[in-house]
């Protein structure tokens, strides 16, 4: 218990002083919000990596896909990296962060607004993020008190507090520096904890080949080792939450807004490269860890308890050290995406809702101050519902994630790539996805609370959970947004071409980065 609280106190003290630390670059709204424009690859791709991968996965999608997949849920990991990571910051890291410099937009509401030439898509937007991106915290939260549970036996409300606090105290003094300083601390400690609790984990049953042959004989109604074959019992579902985890990133705000602070070119490039690296080890490894969640629980454990209590399962017979280790892990992956949640809400609340409603705008003062105080709000209503949820029988994280996950990225991913990389995108096709994606996963939300219920064999496999109906927003957006655009040019903003000169502008490079005669 000693080793556990004084590995805590070293966490949380490390973290209050980076936020101190930084409280000069938030002194406004460009430094609280973006670090000025001016932040390194490594912080960057850090930033990227901790505030995508949370509590959320190691605790609810490890153990609830490593229960239906087997080894094969590997591959949501891969997918998280290659898709989620790698091509996330080649197709969208370099115009994302000249356009919105050339925009002025630090959110991704902002800019929507400029884009399309909209106050009114500009607080859509921010009312969207601000609440879908509530039930994704409390995800969070559900998660790490599982652990704590575990390791403390403190009750759950108490790890809720604790950890709300700590974050806000933070974010509120040190803004997106701190965060970035923070999640590059907590994503060495990730890369190290995840390799060693692999380890750890494996060799109870005697190590990963060991393993894999007691993983082969666990028996499956689809054919004989089912659970070690290279798509796992359900390949169809499989390719879906790759999908929903890995292509969900590319409409996120809290995920895109990291290119927005990213410095230059070559932290661009160096970026893609890390980001990738980090996203192969951590995701991939805490799926792959989630794979032989089966060798240490039941079927009849895991119908008491939820997949939720499957990862906490197999950690429970470490030492003490590994499970501080662990601790330290879960909590610098949930605080990591908590501070990134919070700022993009706050911030966005602030610049595109607020501000929208008064013409002349307020002062900078008044936007630092009413920043902090949306931290603080959004922490609190949070930690609130987290509370509440846990009593309630919607239990499950991966639900709750996949409907926020669903509504954001299946709200905006399209309009913000098409308006990206193609000038006719129109103001119509933004308002028809928006609608698309937010009507869609209220529908599955009230199904899987139960209010509402759907038949048929189309709708039935639309609405299985929030993973189908969450891929079918993003793919349906990528197809309605083009359609739309070429039946409404009349609504294309006149001064389109105009907001795309900044990627034709000349820049002075070495010859090393390109041919003099190019």
């Amino acid at each position: 218990m000693i080793i556990k609280i004084v590995l805590l106190v070293v966490f949380f003290t490390v973290f209050i002083s980076v936020g101190i630390a930084c409280r000069k670059k938030s002194t406004d709204v460009n430094g609280f919000v973006l670090g000025g424009r001016s932040v390194g690859p490594w912080l960057t791709a850090f930033a990227f990596g901790t505030s995508y991968f949370s509590a959320v996965i190691f605790v609810g999608y490890a153990g609830q896909f490593g229960w239906s997949f087997g080894v094969a849920s590997t591959w949501i990991g891969l997918g998280n990296a290659f898709i989620g990571s790698l091509l996330a910051w080649v197709i969208l890291g370099r115009r994302t962060r000249i356009m919105t410099q050339h925009l002025e937009a630090k959110t991704m509401p902002e800019f929507f607004g400029k884009r399309y030439n909209s106050e009114a898509l500009k607080i859509t937007a921010s009312f969207i993020t601000f609440i879908f991106l509530i039930p994704y915290t409390a995800s969070l939260f559900n998660g790490l008190s599982r652990l704590f549970k575990m390791a403390f036996d403190v009750d759950y409300a108490v790890c809720v507090i604790v950890m709300a606090l700590l974050t806000a105290i933070y974010v509120i003094i040190g803004g997106y520096m701190a965060t970035a300083i923070n999640d590059f601390i907590q994503g060495i400690v990730m890369l190290v904890g995840i390799v060693a609790v692999i380890l750890s984990v494996l060799s109870k049953n005697g190590g990963f080949m060991e393993s894999m042959r007691a993983m082969s004989k666990i028996p499956s109604d689809v054919m004989d080792g089912a659970y070690t074959s290279f798509l796992g019992p359900d390949p169809m579902y499989l390719i879906v939450v790759v999908l929903l985890t890995s292509l969900g990133t590319w409409g996120l705000p809290q995920m895109v807004g990291k290119f927005y602070a990213i410095e230059n070119e070559k932290a661009i490039k160096k970026g893609t490269f890390i980001s990738t690296f980090f996203a192969i080890i951590v995701a991939g490894g805490c799926y792959f860890l989630g794979g032989f969640g089966r060798l240490f629980t039941t079927q009849a454990e895991v119908d008491a308890n939820g997949f939720d209590s499957i990862v906490p399962s197999m950690l429970s017979g470490l030492s003490d050290v590994l499970i501080g280790v662990v601790l330290i892990l879960v909590l610098s992956a949930s605080m990591s995406t908590l501070s990134s949640l919070v700022l993009t809400s706050s911030s966005t609340l602030t610049l595109d809702f607020l501000s929208g409603f008064k013409k002349e705008g307020f002062s900078e003062k008044k936007k630092m101050l009413y920043m902090r105080m949306f931290v603080a709000l959004f922490i609190v209503l949070s930690a609130v519902i987290a509370i509440v949820q846990a009593k309630s029988r919607v239990t499950f994280i991966a639900q709750l994630m996949g409907i926020s996950w669903g509504a954001l990225s299946g709200s905006f991913l399209a309009p913000f790539m098409y308006g990206m990389y193609w000038k006719k995108t129109t103001k119509a096709s933004v308002v028809v996805s928006f609608l698309f994606g937010t009507v869609v996963m209220i529908i599955q939300l009230c199904i899987s609370l139960g209010w509402i219920s759907v038949s048929g064999p189309v709708l039935g496999f639309i609405f299985k959970n929030s993973l189908y109906s969450g891929v079918f927003c993003m793919v349906s957006g990528i197809i309605i947004v083009p359609i739309v655009s070429m039946l409404t040019q009349s609504q294309k903003p006149a001064d389109v071409d105009k907001m795309f000169e900044c990627f034709e502008a000349k820049v002075l490079v070495p010859a090393r980065d390109s041919l003099k005669d190019e």
